[in-house]
């Protein structure tokens, strides 16, 4: 992995650790796993996204691609 500085409040900074000593995990770990689930979900929105406009706009894809 490739290291990362987060900049968090100290509020933000104490409840992640708090979260992260409930769970019993560190609180990089608990960062890691709610950024790839931040980002799968974005992933996702921009995808549906994208077929939304590309079924909008097939003719207009198609007569550039000629």
């Amino acid at each position: 992995m490739r290291p990362l500085t987060v900049h968090l409040d100290p509020a933000t900074h104490q409840a992640l650790s708090d979260l992260a000593d409930a769970q019993g995990r560190t609180p990089e770990q608990v960062v890691v796993e709610a950024v790839r689930r931040y980002l799968a979900t974005k992933e996702t929105a921009v995808r549906e996204t994208a077929e939304r406009l590309a079924g909008a706009h097939a003719d207009l894809l198609r007569r550039l691609g000629e």
